[in-house]
């Protein structure tokens, strides 16, 4: 192999992450030639709908998916928050990269916090996990869908269509409008998207060179987290739908998870957490599903059949 293909999305914040694996990469494989192959997905191209309206996350991957299986790309780069609980069958994630900042952020040009907002101030988010956790704290506000890129939701704000946007910390930090940020929503008081924060490599399943290639790439730690909070997800049978949170971190004890479900509609939130030993994420994750499912979680879940 001479050549790596990557295949992103087109967005400015999946190209940075996209040349972020290849210069990392070039570092570690010097005989290697990496290039980027841009592809526009059907998640950017329809943006007029919530996600949870017409697919879901998955959107986000198929045209990827598909340059994959056609050889006119060797990997994939992914927001993993962006990544389906389970992949599409073929397919494996080679690699998870350092997790950047997992926290949500506070973006206004009026207001410097949450707090500060007056009483029917307009947010923008499209998130529904977001949306929970507003109306939990904040119930007066008025809540507005909010889709595009991050430089398309920030010229929205600007324009003066919302009085704040929440986006994530780590997105805004990579395409350097960090002094955008008037303040952290951070966990674990306020819970990001599972896997937020970490960049995942996606390989066609079995194809050894590349896997070995990436391999290097891999952050031990990061990757468990992000498997305790995906094992959870799982465990809750989660989709855009249902608005679940997830963040996981390495203490000197092992793991401690937290977890999340909501509902956007009346900010109801069922919480749990635990901690479990470094090499057991997945059943960590499922642990703390199911002591969400006992604090009633599947009424938010499933509420026809509870």
């Amino acid at each position: 192999m001479k050549t790596l293909r990557i295949a992103t999305r087109q967005s400015a914040l999946a190209l940075w992450q996209a040349e972020h694996v290849a210069a990392r990469l070039r570092v570690l494989h010097p005989d290697l030639s990496v290039e980027l192959v841009p592809m526009t997905t059907r998640g950017d191209r329809i943006l007029d709908r919530p996600l949870a309206e017409i697919g879901g996350k998955g959107l986000f991957l198929k045209e990827l998916e598909v340059a994959m299986l056609e050889h006119r790309a060797d990997l994939a780069v992914h927001s993993f928050k962006d990544v389906p609980m389970e992949l599409e069958p073929g397919f494996t994630i080679g690699a998870v990269l350092e997790r950047a900042d997992a926290a949500d952020a506070f973006i206004s040009n009026r207001y410097a916090h949450l707090d500060e907002l007056p009483r029917g101030a307009r947010v923008g988010t499209s998130s529904l996990r977001r949306q929970a956790q507003l109306r939990a704290l904040r119930p007066d506000l008025e809540l507005r869908d909010l889709r595009g890129n991050v430089n398309t939701r920030l010229a929205k704000l600007d324009a003066g269509d919302y009085d704040a946007i929440i986006l994530a910390c780590a997105g805004i930090e990579r395409l350097g409008l960090g002094t955008r940020v008037r303040a952290r929503l951070a966990p674990p008081d306020w819970l990001p998207a599972v896997a937020q924060g970490a960049i995942a490599i996606e390989c066609r399943l079995g194809d050894r060179e590349v896997l070995e290639r990436v391999a290097g790439l891999d952050a031990a730690a990061t990757h468990r987290c992000v498997a305790a909070e995906r094992a959870m997800n799982l465990r809750l049978h989660g989709s855009c739908t249902v608005p679940i949170a997830g963040w996981c971190v390495e203490t000197e004890n092992g793991l401690a998870l937290w977890g999340l479900v909501g509902d956007a509609a009346n900010g109801r939130l069922v919480r749990a957490e635990a901690q479990g030993p470094l090499d057991a994420p997945q059943a960590l994750g499922e642990h703390v599903a199911d002591l969400l499912r006992a604090r009633g979680a599947d009424e938010i879940l499933h509420p026809s059949v509870v």
